[in-house]
Order: C-alpha cells, then sequence, then structure tokens
C-alpha cells in the first residue's frame, strides 16, 4: 500500500520534534525513528489501527498508539493517507 501525509500530519511530526529537541536533541532522533517504523507496519496491517467510533467511516478512519502519540490515519483501496500525529496528553481536537 501506499503511504501518504497530509500536510497537517508533516505540520504535527516537525512540531513534536522541535519541541522534544529543545529539551533532548537525541530523544527526538529517537522518536522520529520509532514513529517512523511504526507508521511503516501500516503498509502491511492497514487495519493495525483501532476504529475511530466517531468517525463518519469507522473502518476506514483509525488511530495507532505509539509510544504515547497518536497516529490518525485514513485507509483507502491502494492508500494509507496519515491525518495528524499528536502525544496523549495533548488535546487530540486542537494538537
Amino acid at each position: 500500500m501506499r503511504l501518504e501525509y497530509t500536510d497537517k500530519a508533516i505540520s504535527d511530526l516537525v512540531r513534536l520534534r522541535q519541541f522534544i529537541e529543545e529539551h533532548d536533541p537525541l530523544a527526538a532522533n529517537r522518536m522520529a525513528a520509532r514513529l517512523a517504523e511504526g507508521i511503516a507496519l501500516l503498509r502491511e496491517q492497514s487495519q493495525l489501527g483501532y476504529p475511530v467510533v466517531l468517525a463518519p467511516d469507522p473502518e476506514s478512519i483509525r488511530d495507532l498508539v505509539l509510544r504515547g502519540y497518536i497516529v490518525r490515519y485514513a485507509t483507502t483501496n491502494n492508500r494509507i493517507l496519515i491525518l495528524r500525529v499528536w502525544h496523549h496528553r495533548e488535546d487530540w481536537k486542537q494538537p
């Protein structure tokens, strides 16, 4: 499956990395690598995340939890679209 990111998801990843990098650059590198590895798993197991029950189509909008980070994504025929990424302590409506 093809893996794509929305502009918001890219902004989320940059924001999260910059926040951690201010305190610990090595931790920021580890976090980025772990997220990339976890997201890459979706290519083989697109149903890995939990359905978002409140979504219009819960089976196609899912949340993948990776070490305290939530990756919201949508699945279509041959594509996985990463919609947003946030830390579990953030307000998911306003990450």
